[in-house]
């Protein structure tokens, strides 16, 4: 039988609980007829700072390249940093600047780097180069995103944003940089979630 270390049987007991994790939520949601969505239209209420706490608690549960977990979360409640990244960050797309601007609260997600993807000599391992920085990303905010949804956050996440200015207006670690916007509160809506393809349309079996 295969030995593994105390930071491999961390990482085992983190993966495992994040897929009962995952698996719960989906059940939870079928049972009880409901869709995940995204959520675009939020109360004036923010998120209290130990429900923020504990949907990252969850988050930072998501697997990452070698475990190096990389994701910060920047949690942007001062209005005034708010507006700034409604009004001058966000390419003047109207759509994520009305977004923005109804939200309570804005997640600056961002990644600290050359280390997902790198070796220690800083080569790349593989030839995604440094690509496997935003998947680690891109599994952390969707994990967020779900555990804020158990716990009544709506979510929804924006990509079209000018990432040396949202880094610069939340002046963000020089060793950071900016992976994707998510804004978060109490949900003023109903949703819906779009119409996906059928799992005949997705899979492959070789």
């Amino acid at each position: 039988m295969q030995a593994f270390s105390s930071r491999d049987q961390s990482f085992q007991k983190g993966f495992l609980t994040l897929i009962s994790y995952h698996v719960i939520i989906r059940v939870t949601l079928r049972k009880r007829g409901l869709t995940y969505g995204s959520i675009r239209k939020f109360t004036d209420t923010a998120v209290d700072h130990n429900t923020v706490d504990a949907i990252i608690d969850a988050a930072r549960m998501a697997p990452s390249w070698k475990n190096t977990q990389i994701v910060r979360y920047n949690v942007i409640e001062n209005k005034a940093i708010l507006d700034q990244i409604a009004n001058e960050c966000v390419l003047d797309f109207e759509y994520n600047q009305k977004t923005i601007s109804r939200a309570p609260q804005l997640v600056v997600v961002s990644m600290v780097e050359k280390r997902c993807g790198y070796e220690r000599d800083g080569s790349y391992t593989t030839s995604k180069e440094d690509r496997w920085e935003m998947f680690d990303a891109g599994i952390a905010s969707q994990t967020f995103c779900l555990a804020a949804h158990d716990k009544g956050v709506g979510t929804v996440i924006l990509g079209i944003f000018d990432e040396a200015k949202v880094a610069e207006a939340i002046s963000l670690p020089e060793n950071e940089k900016v992976a994707a916007l998510i804004v978060m509160g109490y949900p003023a809506q109903e949703c819906e979630a779009p119409k996906r393809k059928e799992v005949a349309d997705l899979v492959r079996y070789l």
